[in-house]
């Protein structure tokens, strides 16, 4: 699930780095559709116009350190 748009962010860290440091990209596919300041600015503009489940939202920034994926469900754990 998503493993295309976490390879892509892998591939081309360094490219990405230069326009989206320090920065939450949506990447969707090959390509980035979105950059925000927070995730959850992020996450409320993306389902606007994309299904949830679709897209990847990364922090980009230098290193391993940052990676993560991030699902969301409709469900819910109580």
């Amino acid at each position: 699930m998503l493993d295309k748009e976490f390879q892509y962010y892998l591939e081309h860290q360094d490219e990405l780095l230069k326009v989206y440091n320090g920065k939450f990209i949506v990447i969707k596919g090959v390509s980035v559709i979105g950059n925000y300041e927070t995730e959850v600015e992020a996450y409320s503009e993306i389902i606007k116009e994309h299904k949830p489940g679709t897209f990847l939202i990364q922090f980009c920034s230098p290193g391993k350190e940052d990676y993560f994926q991030s699902f969301h469900s409709r469900i819910v754990f109580a």
